[in-house]
């Protein structure tokens, strides 16, 4: 080979360097679907293209001609791994695939042997010659129907692999309709590459442009591969998951016939997808014991069913969601129902052993608790007659706390921690002297400042203390303000805690409608317009709104 026609190889040598590259990608995620079949395909590229590239620099028509035919048996390779990565990749569901796999083999076997044999039967290299006219004496022959079949038997099956691809592109998924079209163009410029050949249209010095496309389509496979994660991150097929679902699941459509249906719904019904797809529901479930004929005209529902399979109670949970196409327009209902027999056994033990457990320490802990909620009541009543100026206050802000937690919802243990914070409420300020306490005119900053530590010392007395530490979210928190203004922590909005921000409605609305010496009681009305002012600043809007609805009921 002369030094001058080395130059005209790099781009041959490019393009197999280029297969090379994609080949050991594809090996070292060869555990990925698919992936073992795609290895094989760019093993069959690249020897190709070594068998083109050596082929080329040839002399003599007899050593050409035997690495013509290394590549067409080198194709051997393509053409039947080429539909099996396809089919493993978008899992694409065919009958008897190994059937079908062996079947694959015969004909490019049957090519095989005639290639071999073509020295005496000469009905693939018809004719050779060589072109002289360009940088390397190119092998050319007439296309003999055997060819010409070959190709035929190649583009089929070729082309029924680039539909599948199709397919898989229609999938609503971006990342995977991206891979699939770029691995429908890795196939599919190759494919046309060798049309190019059979054809004879020329668009490169040498009269077969495969090398090109391949390499082509390998840069799109390459992009594939590194900025899209092919076999790395692999899609799974719908059908599949469908089927595989444990939970009996059916689709109808807006006529209410049934148009698909999992093995585990039919395994329910005792028949077969022949035996139901198509028909009406109302006819196929009419004595299914899950509800959903009792469903079939509306776009969402969550149902229980409950019935007796062999003797056992069996539990289902019926969830109902509407289907809708690209436009928005809505094309049926999907049906799922969940086994919940497990759960339900379940739930049914945990109540049993923890009414078992509620009864043990209710009778180990009523004494205590009844124990506590007097001492409360002594440190409320000490905590009065200290401060004759709010005598029944713990009293009437803690009923009407509970009258407002109640009507926010909140019951049961909640409530009792909501009634033993309201009547400790005040009690941090045993701790501030009784001349600032007692102080009839108006403080100072600094004995402000003093009693506004009450809800801190309150904290520190009761937080030891595990029975109250629920109840220590009023006598901490209820001069917290809704914007943030409050104290001590400062806290805003929800972070409040909610039995709180209840109480500190309560608190203020008794205040304003007691008369204290140095400020006499507010008129309804006007105590009324305050709050509606104060919503959203001092008090949690939602509270207030329930809290005057209360006043204007009577309640309060």
């Amino acid at each position: 080979m002369a030094r001058t026609e080395i130059p005209h190889l790099i781009p041959y040598l490019a393009s197999l360097l280029v297969s090379i590259s994609v080949l050991i990608y594809a090996l070292t995620r060869r555990q990925a679907r698919g992936a073992l079949a795609f290895l094989w395909y760019v093993i069959g590229q690249a020897l190709c293209l070594t068998g083109f590239i050596l082929e080329l620099v040839a002399r003599d028509i007899s050593t050409k001609i035997f690495w013509d035919g290394f590549q067409w048996i080198a194709g051997f390779f393509i053409l039947v791994s080429l539909p099996v990565f396809i089919v493993q990749y978008t899992e694409y569901k065919i009958k008897y695939p190994r059937l079908l796999f062996g079947l694959s083999f015969i004909v490019p076997i049957v090519f095989s042997i005639i290639l071999f044999s073509d020295e005496s039967l000469h009905w693939v290299y018809k004719n050779p010659y060589l072109i002289t006219s360009s940088f390397f004496p190119e092998l050319a022959y007439e296309f003999t129907p055997v060819v010409y079949g070959y190709a035929f038997y190649a583009y089929l099956i070729s082309i029924w692999g680039l539909y599948v691809l199709i397919q898989r592109i229609i999938q609503p998924h971006s990342l995977y309709r991206t891979q699939a079209i770029l691995i429908l163009l890795g196939f599919a410029i190759p494919i046309i590459g060798t049309m190019l050949t059979l054809f004879d249209i020329h668009i490169t010095p040498q009269r077969d442009a495969n090398p090109f496309t391949s390499a082509i389509g390998n840069l799109f496979i390459a992009w594939g591969l590194f900025q899209f994660r092919i076999f790395n991150v692999t899609p799974i097929a719908r059908d599949t998951v469908f089927e595989a679902m444990v939970e009996p699941v059916v689709i109808l459509n807006n006529q209410n016939d049934i148009v698909d249906i999992n093995l585990s719904m039919l395994a329910l019904l005792g028949k077969t997808a022949n035996d139901v797809i198509g028909e009406p529901a109302k006819k196929v479930f009419a004595d299914f014991p899950i509800p959903i004929k009792q469903y079939m005209q509306t776009s969402y529902a969550r149902a229980e069913a409950t019935f007796d399979l062999g003797g056992v109670h069996v539990y289902y949970e019926l969830t109902v969601w509407p289907l809708y196409n690209s436009n928005k327009e809505m094309t049926g209902r999907i049906y799922i129902s969940h086994d919940i027999t497990a759960q339900k056994e379940l739930e049914r033990e945990l109540r049993k052993l923890n009414a078992e457990l509620e009864d043990r320490v209710r009778a180990r802990t009523w004494e205590l608790a009844d124990a506590y909620d007097t001492t409360l009541e002594g440190w409320a009543r000490a905590l009065e007659l200290r401060d004759k100026e709010t005598e029944g206050h713990s009293r009437r802000v803690t009923d009407m706390t509970l009258k407002l937690a109640v009507a926010m919802g909140i019951a049961g243990e909640e409530l009792e921690h909501i009634r033993r914070g309201a009547i400790l409420h005040d009690i941090g300020k045993m701790a501030i002297p009784d001349e600032i306490l007692h102080k009839p005119g108006k403080l100072t900053d600094n004995e402000r400042e003093t009693i506004k530590k009450h809800p801190d010392i309150a904290y520190r007395l009761l937080l030891p203390i595990p029975f109250l530490k629920k109840a220590l979210e009023i006598p901490y928190s209820h001069h917290e303000k809704w914007d943030g203004s409050g104290y001590p922590q400062g806290l805003k909005g929800e972070n409040i805690p909610i039995a709180a921000r209840i109480f500190a409605v309560a608190d203020v609305w008794d205040a304003i409608r007691s008369d204290r010496p140095y400020n006499k009681a507010w008129q309804r009305e006007e105590a009324v317009k305050y709050f509606v002012e104060q919503s959203g600043q001092h008090f949690d809007p939602r509270v207030v709104n329930v809290f005057l609805k209360l006043i204007e009921q009577g309640e309060i």
